[in-house]
């Protein structure tokens, strides 16, 4: 005698091996003995085989139409027993009644399972819904089927168009077009980026990263709405000085200048000159939320998106020939050897004579003619002292961290002659090195005015964002702790704050330390233990590296433009570290697999077999090892 089962919501067929009162004991075709439950039990039978029941049962099941057993079935819960005898006539037998059990446990919108064997045909209401909803399903997956295909086949449907550029940072998975296109993801075997980029959603890798980016990151648009600002400084005292500028000529948020006063022959006076945009954004108005929400300018090749409105950047930005307002640190030294021996602050009015550019004037500006007093230099009387004075904070700096700052490394600018979001633009790698005399002198004065107004918020007990290196970690923190690498007491940002949100709000807390001394904590934005200013610093963190990835990313892009623009085939590379090299050309880094053990500094010729703008990466091959 075999017996037919359920187990797990699956139907069984085995033959009985031993009863009991509440089980049996069945054995299985293969010889598998197990136990069961005899409420699990829907009927036993002689004929046929247990393995031949099913086969059977689903044959005849496919022929029995749900509709046709709804209208013959009784109006009640019924056994699917007497529905099989009533539907053919006669006493069924085993595959028959399997088979009407099959159909109504397969057919859940016409009848509603109430345990074993047992059913309710659904009411006509219900079965009307059910049917539309199951109807309307596969209309649906016929209509997803046909966007895939027409996917696979390289077509775009039309209905895909409004969304696709949501399917890779922002998809709705639950949409229909969202899963016609993972099907076709993974029915072409490739990444979601390359079939967009195959189906003409982007025309290409650089339209690619731009776009999800600012639909990302900037919904509204990169453009502040225009924007008025009152003059600011007209009642500001003006400073009898010489300043100068020095950025690119790319730079339009001239941010810091400098000037100099030898007062005999052992003391000079160094004046720091930085632009003022805190007068005009004081926390919690509107220009401050405006900065807030960017937290820094989004640098990339070709472009830039600026933190500020442009509106206020004019009013501020110390462009040549304008009085502009600045806060001021006048630092006088020992010309002789660098220490510092008096530090003030001032809010004041200057007028910077020359915007200088490093581009046009950085060939003219050698460590060679800045010592040699009868080179033809320009701006001479105005470089020399700064550049002597500057040599000697520099070594003073070397004797505290006890070895030369390591600052020889070659660093490029990109220029490109075209539309930054035109990857055919003819780009430029512009090397520089962060020791020519022009950085050099402009960072060490930067760093100058960083440590000073650093202690001077520590010294008033004025809470500000400080940055800090110790045992090789770098943090931002409200407290003044030393930069090992830099080797000063404190350091913090804030020369640049037309440009980065945290120099924005340090300066505001220097202005209320330089005018009210040591009440400046209960006059300044930030309190101490202020709580929004942690959060600030998390949030500037988050947000600064997100730029800078990006910024990295298209950089890394431009790169491999380049060495394609160039037709470059062979490069000459350095080892950083197993696989890893960087190349002597332009400013990328890749791996190449299977590279033999080199040491650090080990030069390479590499051959250049192919270019993946996509993946922002190149095929190398070494070549040989010089």
């Amino acid at each position: 005698m075999h017996v037919l089962y359920e187990d797990a919501g699956k139907l069984k067929a085995e033959t009985i091996f031993s009863e009991a009162d509440t089980s049996l004991q069945v054995e299985s075709a293969s010889g598998k003995r197990s136990k069961i439950k005899r409420n699990a039990v829907l009927f036993t039978f002689a004929q046929p085989a247990p393995d031949a029941l099913l086969p059977a049962a689903e044959t005849l099941a496919a022929t029995l139409e749900p509709d046709f057993l709804w209208e013959v079935a009784p109006q009640e819960e019924f056994d699917a027993a007497v529905l099989a005898e009533d539907y053919f006539g006669h006493a069924p037998d085993a595959v028959e009644k399997t088979a009407v059990i099959l159909a109504l446990s397969a057919a859940p919108a016409y009848f509603h399972r109430r345990g074993r064997g047992a059913f309710r045909p659904a009411p006509p209401d219900i079965l009307k819904a059910a049917l539309a909803a199951i109807e309307k399903k596969r209309l649906q997956a016929q209509q997803q089927q046909e966007w895939t295909d027409a996917m696979v086949a390289g077509q775009l449907p039309d209905a895909l168009r409004p969304v696709a550029t949501t399917f890779l940072d922002q998809p709705d998975k639950n949409s229909l077009q969202w899963k016609a296109f993972d099907a076709a993801v993974q029915q072409l075997a490739i990444s979601p980026e390359k079939l967009l980029l195959a189906l003409g959603v982007w025309p290409n890798p650089l339209a690619m990263m731009r776009q999800r980016f600012l639909a990302t990151h900037f919904p509204k648009g990169v453009e502040w709405p225009p924007v008025a600002v009152e003059p600011w400084g007209a009642d500001l005292p003006q400073a009898d000085i010489e300043a100068y500028s020095v950025d690119d000529s790319s730079t339009i948020e001239i941010d810091d200048a400098l000037s100099v006063c030898l007062i005999d022959d052992d003391t000079i006076r160094v004046g720091i000159h930085i632009a003022v945009p805190a007068l005009a954004t004081p926390r919690g108005s509107e220009f401050d939320a405006m900065a807030r929400s960017r937290m820094s300018t989004v640098y990339m090749p070709g472009d830039k998106i600026p933190m500020l409105p442009r509106e206020l950047i004019q009013a501020f930005s110390l462009d040549a020939g304008q009085w502009r307002p600045t806060l001021s640190l006048y630092v006088t030294g020992n010309r002789h050897t660098g220490e510092v021996l008096a530090a003030d602050t001032r809010l004041e009015r200057i007028r910077v004579a020359a915007n200088l550019r490093h581009d046009a004037m950085g060939d003219q500006v050698t460590e060679e003619a800045l010592a040699d007093p009868d080179a033809d230099l320009p701006h001479g009387h105005w470089l020399r002292p700064l550049w002597q004075f500057a040599l000697r904070l520099c070594a003073a700096r070397d004797q505290v961290r006890g070895k030369p700052e390591n600052n020889d490394r070659i660093e490029y600018s990109f220029e490109l002659d075209g539309p930054a979001n035109d990857p055919d633009a003819v780009i430029r790698l512009i090397p520089r090195r962060r020791n020519a005399p022009l950085e050099r002198l402009v960072a060490e004065y930067m760093i100058l005015a960083n440590t000073q107004w650093g202690a001077l918020l520590a010294r008033h007990g004025v809470p500000g964002i400080y940055r800090s290196q110790q045992m090789g970690r770098t943090r931002m923190s409200t407290q003044a702790l030393p930069h090992e690498s830099i080797a000063v007491p404190q350091y913090i940002w804030s020369t640049s704050p037309l440009r980065r949100y945290v120099d924005l709000v340090n300066q505001g807390q220097i202005l209320a330390a330089a005018e009210h001394g040591v009440s400046a904590r209960l006059a300044a934005p930030y309190k101490p233990k202020d709580a929004d200013l942690y959060a600030l610093i998390g949030a500037f963190d988050s947000q600064y590296t997100l730029w800078g990835e990006f910024q990295s990313a298209l950089e890394r892009y431009w790169c491999i433009r380049w060495l394609q623009q160039q037709g470059l085939k062979e490069v000459h590379a350095h080892v950083l570290r197993e696989n890893l090299v960087r190349l002597a050309c332009a400013p990328l880094v890749t791996r190449i697999n299977g590279l033999p053990a080199f040491e650090r500094g080990q030069e390479l010729v590499l051959d250049i077999l192919g270019c993946d703008e996509l993946g922002l990466d190149i095929d190398c091959r070494l070549r040989e090892a010089l």
